[in-house]
């Protein structure tokens, strides 16, 4: 099994690469942040002595062989400054996808060749000397490319800092507990599973696993986001890399690595930040047209300029200025930054983000439909009623059977029967061929007996007697009743009562005012489902009862079908079908069991109001999209007319450097608004 080092450092050469590969060749580039402050060290003599600044301001500046100089700096700027771009461009051109990279790259090269052709004119042609040169512009434009990439590489590290946290949650070492019952610290990569592992107070929790000596309470929130300590006694499962409080506590081994939440969580993170959405398809393909348009333009642009004026360096600086502002380099960067920034917050509030196609669906949401059990209501099931239905069981033989057919499942309602057993002294009975019934119950074989627990739907369905009377005074109650039936006959039955979270009606009242429906599915009887329902608020025509998990698939297809567009809020097990069958699959629950196939989010508390963060994450998360496409590209419907001259007559004309700094600013934009993004 590989430990928690190794998967990150695997997780972080991925990250490198995603980084690198958005400027196609730009993995190659070396050390960006120092290419860039030795082009700006060497750019400011290339401004300083570039003629049509130094003739004008300072001409006593200007030395015997300045020009030679100028030549000399301004290569080392294109040939060192500028190869990241020259690299991407053919890279981009291998691929057949011209892109920012060769944009750049022609735009530079046009600058420096004919800032070459230039000198050898003025120097050694002709006598007159007014051909201009783009030395400076060239000089300016690789500056703030290279600025662009510094501002890029930044912000995509920045927003990779809660992978990069999280890794550091778990210490290098844990303290093993050997047969002998003595202790010794070993490194965290030789701990295996099922091994005993002591956390004195104070310190991280190595791996997973579950107490089995002492008590404490534990501070999950740069694991899950949840603020307050965590009450901890034997049996209870702790996660790797939360901080101990002030017991000391033994831990039995459940995961570690690779298998661990935290490295699933800080893999979904990192699977969610490479995988690409609608919004950057469609930056994308901006991009990829942005390049012909700017090309014809600036092609057409010259050869009109040229036409009219006869000034063939009027005419090639318009095309240089084009090709040089429409650089889609910032769009590039519009959507992946936002993301990146997304996924990270979420990962530090408890949400994790499977499918980023999801945050932008959440914004045409219109009904969430949840499960009861463990969703809204706690699921932290008691045992009210108990009752022996013939002369050969009663209440306790009841309960040993329900017991022995509930062994090994961790259901709320199974729980609450083996507490109520313990509760009595009592222990269940041995059943064998135990057989689950999803969406009714629980099967087995007793003493030569076929014996289930079933629900209300069962027993009507197969017309087994019950006293409805007293059936529905329980529900009233808003107990869930369990029925043990034998060979269609009803031995017995008990009722357990659920409460609601307290978040549950803040959640309900939440959706309604952002205009979403609640809907309510439950495998509960619909009395119990009802009068649940009543309570948060949920219509009537919204609350579905008695439902198995295919039965729950079908209702989130009938809304689909009225034209809604629904998420399914689950545990990510019972719910799969329905999960996967929705929109946008919402898996609730703590634990180590994050790595939900058929969700596309996972809410990694049990607490229902994070479905209202997940939705304003997701509102903020499209809003920084759309204005960071707008940053990254809308400027060019004004900037690229203005580059080509037309608002010459009216002597507003944009030089190759200024189109260079909007180019440049425009990178510098998206990233820090990108950085911007809040829950």
């Amino acid at each position: 099994m590989k430990n928690m080092s190794q998967s990150q450092q695997s997780m972080d050469m991925d990250n490198d690469s995603d980084l690198m590969e958005h400027g196609g060749a730009m993995m190659h580039m070396g050390n960006i942040k120092q290419k860039f402050w030795v082009s700006l060290v060497v750019s400011i003599p290339v401004i300083i002595l570039s003629p049509v600044l130094i003739n004008r301001f300072y001409p006593g500046l200007k030395f015997p062989g300045s020009e030679w100089v100028l030549v000399i700096l301004a290569s080392f700027m294109y040939f060192y400054g500028g190869a990241p771009f020259i690299k991407g461009a053919q890279a981009e051109l291998k691929d057949h996808k011209p892109e920012m990279m060769t944009l750049i790259a022609i735009g530079i090269s046009v600058s420096y060749f004919y800032s070459i052709y230039a000198f050898i004119m003025n120097t050694f042609v002709s006598t007159s000397g007014n051909v201009m040169d783009f030395f400076w512009e060239l000089a300016t434009l690789i500056d703030i490319m290279l600025l662009g990439h510094v501002v890029e590489m930044n912000a995509v590290m920045s927003a990779g800092n809660a992978l990069q946290k999280m890794a550091a949650l778990l210490p290098n070492d844990a303290t093993l507990v050997t047969a002998d019952g003595s202790t010794k610290d070993v490194p965290l990569s030789e701990v295996q599973v099922d091994q005993i592992v002591m956390v004195k107070a104070g310190e991280n929790i190595p791996t997973d696993g579950s107490i089995v000596d002492g008590q404490t309470s534990v501070n999950e929130a740069m694991v899950t986001g949840e603020a307050r300590d965590v009450a901890k006694d034997v049996g209870d499962d702790v996660i790797g890399g939360s901080t101990n409080g002030a017991g000391v506590i033994k831990v039995k081994v459940t995961g570690t690595g690779e298998s661990g939440y935290l490295s699933q969580v800080m893999q979904l993170v990192n699977n969610a930040q490479k995988e690409k959405s609608n919004a950057e398809g469609i930056a994308d393909r901006v991009a990829g047209w942005l390049v012909y348009v700017a090309v014809g333009v600036a092609i057409l642009a010259f050869i009109l300029w040229w036409v009219i004026n006869k000034n063939f360096n009027f005419a090639l600086e318009r095309m240089v200025t084009i090709l040089v502002i429409a650089c889609p380099h910032a769009l590039g960067l519009a959507i992946p930054l936002v993301v990146a920034r997304s996924t990270s917050i979420g990962a530090k509030n408890g949400l994790l983000t499977r499918k980023r196609q999801a945050l932008e669906d959440a914004k045409r949401l219109n009904a969430v439909m949840m499960d009861k059990t463990g969703t809204l209501t706690e699921g932290n099931f008691a045992v009210s009623d108990v009752e022996g239905f013939t002369p050969d069981y009663n209440a306790d033989e009841v309960l040993a059977i329900m017991g022995g057919l509930e062994a090994g499942s961790s259901h709320p309602l199974s729980v609450g029967i083996i507490k109520e057993l313990d509760a009595r002294q009592k222990e269940s009975v041995v059943v064998d061929n135990i057989n689950n019934l999803p969406g009714t119950g629980i099967e087995g074989d007793y003493q030569g007996h076929h014996v289930a627990i079933v629900n209300e739907r069962y027993v009507n369905e197969n017309k087994i007697d019950f006293d409805k009377d007293k059936f529905n005074e329980l529900s009233a109650q808003g107990n869930t009743v369990s029925f043990l039936v034998s060979d269609n006959r009803l031995l017995g039955w008990a009722a357990q009562g659920d409460q609601l979270k307290e978040s549950s009606k803040a959640l309900i009242n939440g959706l309604k005012a952002r205009g979403i429906r609640p809907v309510m599915l439950t495998g509960d009887n619909k009395q119990v489902a009802g009068l649940i329902a009543k309570r948060l608020g949920i219509p009537d025509e919204d609350v579905h009862g008695e439902l198995k998990p295919e039965d729950k698939e079908v209702i989130v297809k009938q809304y689909q079908d009225q034209g809604l567009v629904v998420a399914m809020v689950g545990d990510g097990v019972n719910d799969a079908p329905s999960l996967v069958r929705s929109d946008i699959g919402i898996a609730i629950g703590a634990g180590t069991d994050v790595a939900v196939d058929s969700a596309d989010i996972v809410l990694v508390r049990s607490d229902p109001s994070d479905i209202l963060h997940f939705l304003d994450l997701a509102h903020n998360t499209t809003r920084k999209m759309v204005q960071n496409l707008w940053f990254g590209a809308g400027y060019n419907i004004f900037a690229i007319p203005l580059a080509a001259g037309l608002l010459a007559f009216a002597v507003v004309i944009l030089s190759p450097a200024v189109g260079a700094l909007l180019m440049g600013l425009s990178t510098v934009v998206v990233a820090i608004n990108a950085q911007t993004l809040k829950i």
